[in-house]
């Protein structure tokens, strides 16, 4: 189980919503986030969900973009923390990077990036047992407010 996966704020703040972000680290061997996700997640969002979870995750890894100027070419049409998780997940040639977002997604993919979602995670974990009832869970992160990607 050598993966090396890259997360974006959505992923971890959904989990941590219905208190599954240990999920990730059932899965994955090494959970690396850029800086960006960490100040979206934890600094910024001081005081709301996934902030406590994600600053407490000590198997969840912070991890600096080298390439500034792919982060700032990304950033013409994405997020700050999509940006850096792209940039990331390519040069540490990540086994994966979750993305929920659509216009994030489709960059990944075009740079040929193995992209997941959240729902991806969940199904993995519900195949793997680490969790018991996919259905409901699912059920619990669209009452949390999640918004489940078209595709």
């Amino acid at each position: 189980m050598s993966k090396i996966v890259i997360a974006d704020s959505t992923c971890l703040i959904g989990l941590s919503k219905i208190g599954q972000l240990e999920v990730l680290h059932h899965l994955f061997e090494k959970i690396l986030i850029p800086s960006a996700v960490y100040n979206e997640v934890v600094v910024l969002g001081a005081g709301r969900f996934g902030a406590d979870e994600v600053a407490n995750a000590k198997w969840i890894e912070i991890q600096e973009v080298e390439n500034r100027l792919a982060v700032q070419a990304f950033r013409l049409t994405l997020g700050a923390g999509e940006s850096e998780a792209i940039v990331l997940a390519q040069e540490c040639e990540a086994d994966f990077i979750i993305l929920d977002d659509w216009k994030a997604r489709q960059m990944a993919l075009g740079l040929s990036l193995p992209v997941v979602g959240t729902v991806a995670v969940l199904t993995r974990a519900s195949e793997k047992g680490v969790i018991k009832d996919l259905q409901s869970t699912l059920e619990d992160l669209r009452k949390a407010g999640f918004r489940f990607p078209m595709i």
